[in-house]
């Protein structure tokens, strides 16, 4: 029997020392396969049109930008290469650009800090997820976004109808109304009643500080029983 095929990771740090550890972690995660190691955002998107990553492990801060250099890269991939996988690697705590990360979907997305890097299940893990095209967020974070945002709803998600969490399940997955209409034979109209139903019922407002669509996939996340065993 032939082995599984391995995920292949690209990694970026402008900081040669993580980029050693991160190398040195992933050496020894069997199934991964690291294809590129490169010093800045730019040139992980050279690597990537050169060796073609399942999934890129990115800094936040690094150049040319400096701030929120991994966040422009994960927006850009979306866009280019939606096929490949993220991980934001950061050691900033705060739950603003985990947020940020999801703003254009959750398919495919991780927000991982940097203390956890040097732990190779938690990181194959990360990596797995988000190959598959799921979302992983880093425990710590999901506890403060649910704190400052979340956690006040959880109960409503009872209040939904059980087309309106499959419409919601979708939603976690990334994909647009259109492309959940198509996957649940629905039309579109449809689709935006549900959604549209989804946030009334969750209370979200028009005003959010966070995105309705991400706070909405956020509950929905922390309300899978696979998915929160995985943060415990």
């Amino acid at each position: 029997m032939s082995s599984p095929t391995p995920v292949r990771v690209a990694i970026a740090d402008d900081s040669y020392l993580i980029r050693e550890a991160l190398e040195g972690v992933l050496s020894h995660i069997d199934g991964v396969e690291l294809v590129a190691s490169t010093p800045s955002g730019d040139a992980l998107l050279a690597a990537v049109d050169a060796v073609s990553p399942d999934v890129a492990l990115v800094d936040l801060r690094m150049p040319p930008t400096g701030d929120e250099e991994g966040l422009r890269v994960a927006s850009h991939l979306r866009i280019e290469h939606p096929e490949i996988g993220v991980i934001v690697l950061s050691q900033f705590a705060g739950p603003a650009y985990a947020l940020a990360l999801l703003e254009d979907g959750a398919e495919g997305r991780g927000y991982l800090l940097k203390e956890r890097v040097h732990d190779a299940q938690e990181l194959r893990a990360a990596i797995e997820i988000v190959a598959e095209g799921g979302t992983m967020i880093d425990p710590t974070l999901i506890q403060e976004i649910l704190a400052a945002y979340v956690a006040p709803r959880r109960t409503a998600l009872d209040e939904l109808s059980p087309r309106e969490r499959e419409v919601l399940a979708q939603m976690a997955e990334g994909k647009s109304n259109a492309a959940i209409a198509e996957s649940l034979f629905l039309t579109k109209r449809a689709v935006e009643k549900h959604v549209g139903q989804i946030f009334q019922k969750l209370g979200l407002e028009d005003d959010e500080v966070v995105s309705r669509r991400v706070t909405a996939v956020l509950l929905y996340l922390t309300d899978v029983p696979e998915y929160v065993a995985r943060d415990n």
